[in-house]
């Protein structure tokens, strides 16, 4: 089986600063993988390289087989990859069915919007009590939902998934990691980007941990838990000691 992505001995700079070295990731059809590691490790980097938002300087990036090495944001998503980046892209000023109707219409044309509401109300149903409201006006954690909707209705063949659960409270956490794996049983693969790890291990088939810009372990979920623990606490005190 062709893979949905895979990073073939990648570099990645920005300007003269360079975050990436010679990483090489492969994700399946219909996997789950999990990103993690301290902040400046490369986690975010990687899903800019792997969605378009940055050419990588050297090294090769295919999508279910098809080499898109260089190739614009927008043919990364028409090739299936979908980024939901961290924070909350969102149009402040239009309203919640307004918002997710222009990213449906995008995608589906005028013919689709209606179902296409009807099953981002659904993945999210706090949306649908707030429909006729102003993005701008909504809490963080509805505009990171409402973010989210705006990426999942289209049935991506790969998800990545930037800090879902940054500035979140844990019940909207747990919504939305449930919204994730129903993604996934209907076939879609995941990255997903996590500071906080307990979440995407239970998601996740595989886990890399990031160090310095590449990947310093690759495992079953399984085996993750207490190496994921130990490298991230040695990497707190390591920043409590340089600071």
């Amino acid at each position: 089986m062709t893979a949905v992505l895979e990073l073939r001995n990648v570099d990645a700079a920005y300007g003269a600063f360079r975050a990436l070295f010679d990483v090489s990731i492969t994700i399946e059809a219909g996997e789950a993988v999990a990103l993690v590691g301290p902040n400046g490790a490369g986690k975010t980097t990687i899903a800019r390289v792997a969605s378009g938002l940055i050419a990588p300087t050297s090294g090769t990036i295919h999508v279910a087989g098809v080499d898109v090495t260089g190739k614009s944001a927008y043919q990364f998503a028409r090739a299936g990859v979908a980024h939901a980046p961290e924070g909350r892209s969102v149009f402040g000023t239009l309203t919640v069915e307004e918002n997710l109707a222009l990213s449906i219409n995008r995608i589906r044309g005028r013919r689709g919007v209606r179902a296409g509401l009807d099953e981002a109300f659904e993945l999210f149903p706090r949306l649908s009590e707030r429909r006729n409201q102003v993005a701008g006006t909504l809490s963080g954690g509805e505009q990171r939902m409402l973010a989210m909707a705006r990426v999942l209705v289209d049935a991506p063949k790969l998800l990545i998934a930037d800090e879902l659960s940054l500035g979140l409270a844990p019940l909207i956490v747990d919504r939305t990691y449930e919204s994730l794996a129903g993604l996934r049983q209907a076939g879609t693969a995941l990255l997903v980007i996590e500071q906080h790890v307990s979440h995407a291990l239970e998601l996740c088939d595989r886990v890399i941990v990031m160090e310095h810009g590449a990947p310093s372990w690759v495992g079953p979920a399984s085996e993750a838990t207490e190496r994921v623990q130990a490298f991230l606490y040695a990497a707190a005190a390591n920043d409590d000691e340089a600071t």
